[in-house]
């Protein structure tokens, strides 16, 4: 398929998810392997629960998708990073790339991990909006930085390090760029969101300076 999405400017479905019937068993034990509790969408019984899109998209490389399932897994279950920084930075991720499908599936983790839907609502204004915690800043603004800048600043960085030990200040830098990685392919393939998905609160980047030097 062709053109574009006219709400976000990404490309309408290039690549779509996998469908079940087309899986083949090498691509099933690759996905056993590397994502806990795949064989609840694998069963085929009729009360199986639908296979997440994303799945889908991933099997249509196996080989690479699977080992990213794994790797993204341990980001989500098994990190140092509270749950609640976590999907804090990743919201703020799918603000930045504007991908659609991104922020719909962590709207709903986010707000499990202890997010107010206010606070996932203002996570679109970013660290200068009322309300946050100096935490929450700070993580909002590494974001940023690391999109912007692909590094953090001596000045964030000694914030951060403030209130986060070693593993997790380089967790927080595999966390946005994997998920930016993963934004990436999801606005590239044209993956689309349910319909009543909750829409992405778009951010002017240029609005929102990321340097803390003169703070």
């Amino acid at each position: 398929m062709t053109g574009t999405n006219a709400l976000t400017g990404a490309p309408a479905t290039r690549i779509g998810p996998l469908p079940a019937a087309e899986w083949d068993e090498a691509d099933r034990e690759l996905l056993r392997g590397h994502l806990a509790r795949a064989e609840r969408y694998l069963t085929g019984q009729p009360d199986a629960p639908p296979m997440p899109p994303v799945l889908g998209l991933l099997a249509r490389h196996a080989r690479i998708g699977g080992p990213w399932l794994a790797f993204s897994g341990r980001l989500l279950e098994d990190g140092s990073l509270r749950p609640r920084d976590r999907e804090l930075l990743i919201l703020r991720v799918g603000v930045r790339t504007r991908s659609r499908y991104l922020w719909a599936e962590h709207v709903r983790l986010g707000q499990e991990a202890g997010l107010t839907e206010a606070e996932v609502a203002t996570v679109g204004v970013g660290a200068e909006a009322e309300g946050w915690s100096g935490r929450d800043r700070d993580l909002l603004t590494a974001v940023d930085q690391l999109v912007d800048q692909h590094v953090l600043d001596d000045v964030l960085w000694a914030r951060l390090a403030g209130e986060l030990d070693e593993r997790e200040l380089l967790e927080l830098i595999f966390v946005v760029g994997s998920y930016v990685c993963l934004a990436m392919v999801l606005n590239s393939a044209g993956l689309a969101p349910p319909a009543d998905s909750p829409p992405v609160p778009w951010t002017d980047p240029a609005a929102h300076p990321t340097r803390l030097d003169a703070t």
